[in-house]
């Protein structure tokens, strides 16, 4: 259903924590290989009825070549955004050339970030996140049940993989899937939901 409102991003995130969950609890390589190959063949299909989200994706490494349209001109603009602000960024103010762009609140906040305080402290947002899902998974092995084992490693894998679709995507690393950042892109589901994950952790 995600799939077919065209929201990929947030398919992939419940898709990763459902082949998580399902290797935890079988440990069968070939189930979970099977599983993403059919959701594989799968997103293949509804791409073939989504004719503007297969252009994102064959934009992919390729922005710079689409850097005028639909296809690169939010990535391009977002590295641009990232080169200017260097290691340090240039502060905040008129001149942040990024938040001019869309959805630079959201999907692009990694480049904002960047651009506004440095490469620096964006890696250090991201390194954030990663350290949290590294605490949720070393927690888990002390863990009273099977059950809160799988369940914080698939929160885990969801709040990780959030953040890796955010951050790649926005450097054309991996395609644009429109995802937010957790905890720091605007909005108030996606901030709801994050700290919904942060409470089940906990």
């Amino acid at each position: 259903c995600l799939a077919l409102m065209s929201d990929f991003g947030t398919a992939l995130i419940f898709f990763v924590a459902l082949l998580v969950i399902a290797f935890l609890r079988s440990g069968d390589i070939g189930f979970v290989g099977l599983m993403a190959t059919a959701a594989g063949a799968g997103g293949w299909m509804i791409l073939q009825f989504k004719p503007y989200i297969a252009n994102r994706f064959g934009a992919w490494r390729h922005v710079w070549e689409h850097a005028a349209d639909s296809g690169g001109f939010q990535q391009t603009r977002t590295m641009s955004a990232i080169a200017s602000g260097g290691l340090f960024g240039k502060g905040t103010g008129d001149d942040v050339f990024l938040k001019n762009i869309g959805a630079a609140n959201t999907d692009l906040v990694f480049g904002v970030v960047s651009e506004e305080f440095g490469l620096l402290l964006a890696l250090c947002a991201v390194a954030a996140i990663i350290l949290i899902a590294v605490f949720a998974i070393t927690s888990a092995a002390t863990a009273r049940s099977s059950f809160y084992t799988i369940a914080s490693c698939a929160a885990a894998a969801m709040l990780t993989v959030q953040v890796t679709l955010n951050t790649l995507g926005s450097v054309d690393l991996l395609p644009l899937t429109g995802v937010t950042f957790p905890f720091v892109s605007m909005g108030g589901s996606s901030m709801l939901s994050c700290w919904s994950l942060m409470a089940f952790l906990k």
